[in-house]
């Protein structure tokens, strides 16, 4: 009992102690680095913007915050092991006081083919302290899991208590299409789905931006929107509303990441984004 008490009490400070480390990185990252390092874009329009436009819908000179997070935690060129956290974020810290005393564009752990279209950044030798880089390590280390805390995939599941005029207010308001998912607790490849792709960073990062997604169990409720007339009884079934309350598309069936984010490109032209 006593064991389980103190390993609580250690958890919970080094909980306060990595999220106050976060906080502290955030503002010197935002007092020395964000004037070239822009705010978070999500990852479907940098891939667009990079790949399919060659930069010019963004015009971007540097990588942005969550680029540079990525590219320190989860990129091919990645900095340590995540597995050891400790060992890992003095790699970060090593890098970062080695690259801001010498930006070096051929040293960089950015995407080769996206890096070709950034400007040449001048050295912040001296500006930047050893305790500012722990901070901003810290930042970088938990930006993503932070980020996800703060801005949650807008996921509802349709009740009494709320309707689909408060639904469709919700869509006009954010300028998004609406997903409902025809699911059913008995439904092993809802669950599945559920927990190899809807569920993940990627696709959850995906479908934030432009969608509002809404899970209904039709063993409880009918669709909503007139859908049952559409509805064959797979499950799941995929339903694409505009926010008007239309019907733009439906996808009978469970789906990988990669299909999956071809249906939301779909469905994001159709919707004229």
């Amino acid at each position: 009992m006593k064991n389980s008490i103190l390993m609580f009490i250690l958890m919970f400070i080094i909980s306060i102690s990595i999220n106050a480390g976060f906080q502290e990185g955030k503002v010197i990252f935002d007092k020395k680095c964000s004037s070239c390092h822009g705010k978070y874009i999500s990852g479907d329009k940098l891939k667009k913007n990079f790949f399919e436009e060659n930069n010019k819908l963004l015009n971007l000179k540097s990588p942005t915050v969550n680029m540079l997070a990525y590219s320190i935690m989860d990129s091919p060129l990645h900095i340590g092991d995540k597995e050891d956290p400790e060992m890992q974020q003095m790699e970060i810290e090593e890098f970062l006081k080695d690259y801001l005393d010498d930006p070096n564009l051929d040293n960089s752990i950015c995407d080769a083919n996206i890096r070709k279209h950034y400007d040449k950044k001048e050295s912040m030798k001296g500006q930047v302290s050893e305790e500012e880089i722990t901070h901003i390590s810290i930042y970088f280390m938990q930006y993503k899991k932070m980020r996800q805390k703060e801005h949650p995939v807008a996921k509802k599941i349709l009740s009494d208590s709320y309707s689909t005029d408060q639904l469709l207010a919700d869509a006009k308001k954010e300028n998004k299409t609406i997903i409902i998912e025809a699911s059913s607790k008995s439904c092993h490849f809802c669950k599945k789905m559920k927990k190899e792709v809807i569920d993940t960073d990627e696709i959850q990062s995906a479908m934030n931006s432009d969608f509002i997604f809404m899970e209904i169990d039709i063993d409880k409720m009918k669709l909503p929107f007139d859908l049952q007339k559409s509805f064959k009884g797979i499950t799941p079934t995929f339903f694409f509303v505009s926010k008007e309350g239309k019907l733009l598309s439906n996808y009978p069936g469970s789906w990988g990441i990669s299909d999956f984010k071809i249906i939301l490109n779909e469905n994001r032209k159709k919707a004229g984004k």
